[in-house]
């Protein structure tokens, strides 16, 4: 059976994440999908954050946008309430604040002066690099218990969708959410596009009462893969999603003594902040390594 190693908001614990540089240096590390996470500006603009306010840990305000703009600062305001404009005066490429409790400022490379991008630079640089063997797989961040911050399920999953398919994308894409309305509403829209729905212990009441067996609610909701929580995932839940006709894709595993326990549960897949460590559990196992992406050539060579 073919093990997916996918790369957690581009690969966040090398490089920085949801960003243009960090999804380039993973492509050319070499992942099967790049995952990301969108929202929605006050502006209707579709950004990577994996936020719904803009966070002090990822983002670093420099200046605002116009000299007198009353809603600066920005680090702390609602990803809605802000434009494209205000959002790109962040700096998304170093972590803040940078300290030991913070794994990932320890590992991952700073890149600064990086800015928020919008889900179609990314859509483009995927295409430019030619990365057809790459599948996206785009999380739409939606709080049911916060619906002031977030966009209408519905309307949302037809942004996303629409950009996907300007941009050529919609036959290599997953759309995730906690959100199972956003995963209904791509059913109906996208019965082709795969369809993950992601759960917690923290957020399983977020789509109404579930009952024992999650995959078959989650099936029913339209899912084509259940991604849980590693912590959830053993030999029941397995097997009931093997029932309900669903994939596996376990979220986020970093060590790869755990990573080598999911793969003997029989998951397909493993969200990773650090796919260097899976692809050296993937060369042990002897499982198919995704093939790295050459980096862009200059024009003419």
């Amino acid at each position: 059976m073919r093990v997916e190693i996918h790369g957690h908001r581009g690969a966040r614990g090398l490089w920085p994440e949801n960003t243009l540089p960090g999804m380039s240096r993973t492509m050319e590390l070499g992942v099967h999908a790049l995952e990301f996470d969108v929202a929605l500006t006050a502006d209707r603009r579709l950004v990577l954050t994996h936020d719904l306010t803009v966070s002090a840990v990822t983002s670093a305000d420099t200046r605002p946008v116009t000299p007198d703009d009353p809603a600066f600062p920005y680090v702390g305001k609602p990803i809605n309430s802000l434009t494209l404009a205000q959002l790109r005066t962040l700096d998304v490429g170093v972590r803040f604040p940078r300290h030991p409790q913070d794994p990932f400022a320890l590992t991952q490379v700073a890149m600064p002066d990086t800015r928020m991008p919008t889900l179609g630079a990314v859509l483009g640089l995927v295409n430019a690099y030619q990365a057809g063997s790459v599948r996206l797989h785009i999380e739409l961040k939606s709080d049911p218990t916060r619906p002031a911050l977030s966009a209408a399920p519905e309307e949302f999953a037809e942004l996303v969708l629409d950009e996907l398919d300007r941009h050529g994308r919609l036959h290599n894409a997953a759309i995730l959410s906690f959100d199972w309305r956003i995963i209904s509403r791509v059913a109906e829209l996208a019965p082709d596009v795969r369809r993950f729905a992601l759960i917690e212990l923290d957020t399983l009441d977020w789509n109404g009462p579930l009952g024992d067996d999650v995959p078959a609610a989650a099936r029913a909701a339209g899912a084509t893969t259940l991604s849980p929580e590693h912590v959830m995932v053993d030999e029941r839940l397995m097997a009931q999603a093997a029932a309900a006709g669903l994939d596996v894709a376990v979220w986020t595993v970093n060590d790869p003594a755990l990573g080598a326990r999911m793969l003997d549960l029989g998951v397909s897949g493993i969200v990773t902040d650090y796919p260097d460590r899976m692809r050296e559990l993937w060369r042990e196992r002897g499982h198919e390594l995704p093939e790295p992406v050459g980096p862009l050539k200059p024009v003419g060579v």
